[in-house]
């Protein structure tokens, strides 16, 4: 995938406030938004390694080992400040601010990624540091995604289709929870998958009652809840799905809650196009869960951003949140009902808002019975 960084950084400037003024420098830690805008991959580390925003350019605190990946990059321009084990970085923090003229200024850190740990290192060389968290205005560059995106965040949904459709061929009663993970995150990799988007999550019988809860040595058995959350990656896109199964025949409740399940899933996604408001979302679905009389059932949002990252703050598919839904977002819906002592259905589907409503990249059949 080809990506134009240089404009990506400006879009930065622009969404994070640089060249309004509002902020004289924008600092970020590796991770996402390393790649998204720079296409820079360091490891999060005890060895601290910061890119400097400004008006004027890009400038990286950076140990000494890794300047051969900046080394590789004279695209980026970038001004280094390097730094040696054997000396530390107290020496290039200092002498990064001095450079950049960041005394007393104003800086801008993604709070959701900058750790105390480099926040009191900036501070130690200049405490009259003012500092602001900009982390919505990164996700909300990111937010919408472009055709290229759309198309890896796509493959990457057809290997987690296709890697499913081979295990269920395969999953009956008597496997462990590990087991059936273990075979779907194989199989994703023999479809072509880059890695894991998250750990596989496979749920049986009560244990699916959880939400978050978490992959055992349970064994299935035969007539109950078998919850699969999992997702592929793909050229550094992720797809994120649920399908909730029964290997053998539901009981009546099982099937009522599934249905009511479906019925949500598919009310939010008829309300999904440009303009509406995300709490809009969330109350389709819980509106039919609650009518069904689950209500203090379903105990989360009914979806959340997806791309780079699996949980993106922009969208948020939650109560009461009024942001509109833009043309280019990415994000899954997926509500749920789930029973303590029985189980639990989730059904999650992947969403791309179009100029004019929705398209939903996740097309595997929605269905209980195996």
């Amino acid at each position: 995938m080809t990506m134009d960084y240089a404009a990506r950084l400006n879009r930065l400037r622009d969404a994070a406030g640089l060249n309004s003024g509002a902020v004289d420098a924008v600092i970020l830690v590796p991770g996402t938004n390393f790649v998204y805008f720079m296409g820079l991959e360091f490891h999060l580390s005890e060895r601290p390694t910061l890119a400097i925003l400004t008006r004027d350019g890009l400038s990286m605190i950076v140990p000494f080992l890794e300047m051969p990946k900046l080394n590789d990059r004279p695209d980026l321009g970038v001004r280094p400040f390097a730094w040696r084990d054997e000396t530390g970085y107290a020496g290039a923090f200092a002498e990064a601010v001095d450079a950049l003229n960041l005394r007393g200024k104003r800086i801008g850190v993604d709070g959701l990624t900058m750790r105390v740990f480099e926040l009191l290192a900036l501070q130690a060389v200049d405490p009259t540091l003012q500092v602001s968290d900009v982390q919505r205005a990164l996700i909300g560059v990111r937010a919408r995604k472009t055709a290229e995106e759309i198309a890896a965040m796509q493959h990457a949904v057809e290997i987690s289709e296709g890697a499913l459709g081979r295990l269920l061929e395969e999953v009956e009663p008597g496997m462990t929870e590990v087991q059936i993970a273990a075979r779907l995150d194989a199989l994703m990799m023999e479809l072509g998958a880059h890695g894991k988007a998250f750990g596989t999550l496979i749920q049986t019988g009560p244990n699916s009652s959880n939400p978050h809860g978490s992959t055992t040595e349970r064994v299935l058995q035969a007539g109950e809840f078998l919850l699969i959350d999992w997702g592929a990656q793909y050229d550094g896109y992720l797809a994120d799905l649920t399908r909730t199964v029964c290997i053998g025949e539901p009981s009546a409740e099982m099937q009522k809650i599934y249905d009511t399940v479906l019925a949500a899933n598919e009310a939010a996604k008829a309300v999904v196009k440009p303009g509406v408001s995300m709490g809009a979302v969330d109350k389709a679905a819980r509106d039919v869960i609650e009518a069904a009389g689950y209500g203090q059932y379903f105990t989360h949002r009914t979806g959340h951003g997806l791309g780079m990252d699996g949980h993106e703050p922009i969208p948020q598919i939650a109560a009461g949140v009024e942001d509109r839904l833009e043309p280019g977002m990415t994000f899954t819906i997926e509500p749920g009902i789930y029973v303590p002592g029985l189980g639990g259905v989730r059904i999650e589907d992947d969403v791309l808002v179009t100029e004019t409503g929705a398209k939903i990249l996740t097309q595997y059949p929605r269905q209980l019975r195996m």
